[in-house]
C-alpha cells in the first residue's frame, strides 16, 4: 500500500503503479490504488517559518469546470506550504486562503511574492502582510509547482476526470506532502 502511493504521487500513473505492483507479484486494481492515495490524507508539515512567501494561483479543470488553486510555497526550501482549490476567485477567497496559510504556518514576518493579482495584493494589505510584486525571481517556485501539477494532469488534458472538487482537493495536498518529500 505504502509502496503504491509512493508510487503514484512521485508521478507514475494508476495503471504504470499498478504493472509496478505486478511484479512484486501483488495484484490491485487502479480504483483500489486511487482510493488508498486518497484515504491515507497526507499533508505538508504544519509550522513553517519562511522568510517569504510565493504565493499565486492558476486555473486546474475539473472534467468541464474551472476551478482556481491558490498555492504558497517557501522560495528558500521550495517546499509546498499550503493549497487551496476553489471553484472561483474572489477578494474573500484569496483572503481566506491567507488566513488558512497563518494558521497552519508562521509567515507573519515573511515577505510576501505576489504577481500582479488584485485579490492576492487585497488579501495580504488585509491581513497586515508585508508584501511585494515580484514577477520573476524567487516568485518562480509557485510557478514549478504549477507547472509540475499540470504536468501530472496532462494526460488528462489539464483536468481531473470524473473527479468531484473534493477528490481533487485531497489528491493536491497529497502531491503537496510528496512534493515536499521529494524536493
Amino acid at each position: 500500500m505504502k509502496l503504491s502511493i509512493q508510487l503514484h504521487l512521485a508521478g507514475l500513473s494508476l495503471s504504470n503503479t499498478v504493472r509496478i505492483l505486478e511484479r512484486f507479484g501483488v495484484e490491485r486494481a487502479r480504483s483500489t490504488v486511487h482510493n488508498w492515495v486518497h484515504k491515507a490524507d497526507l499533508q505538508p508539515n504544519s509550522g513553517r517559518n519562511p522568510d517569504q512567501v510565493a504565493v499565486d494561483e492558476t486555473v486546474i479543470r475539473l472534467n468541464d469546470e474551472q476551478y482556481w488553486l491558490y498555492a504558497a510555497v517557501d522560495p528558500e526550501s521550495n517546499e509546498l506550504l499550503h493549497t487551496q482549490l476553489e471553484p472561483t476567485r474572489t477578494k474573500v477567497i484569496a483572503s481566506s486562503f491567507i488566513a488558512e496559510l497563518r494558521e497552519k504556518h508562521n509567515v507573519d514576518d515573511a515577505v510576501f511574492l505576489v504577481d500582479g493579482d488584485k485579490a492576492l495584493n487585497y488579501a495580504c494589505q488585509r491581513h497586515d502582510l508585508d508584501f511585494r510584486y515580484e514577477r520573476h525571481g524567487n516568485r518562480n517556485s509557485v510557478e514549478r509547482v504549477f507547472r509540475e501539477i499540470k504536468r501530472r494532469t496532462s494526460s488528462f488534458s489539464n483536468s481531473f476526470s470524473n473527479a468531484y472538487a473534493e477528490t481533487a482537493d485531497e489528491w493536491l495536498r497529497s502531491f503537496a506532502f510528496a512534493w515536499n518529500q521529494l524536493i
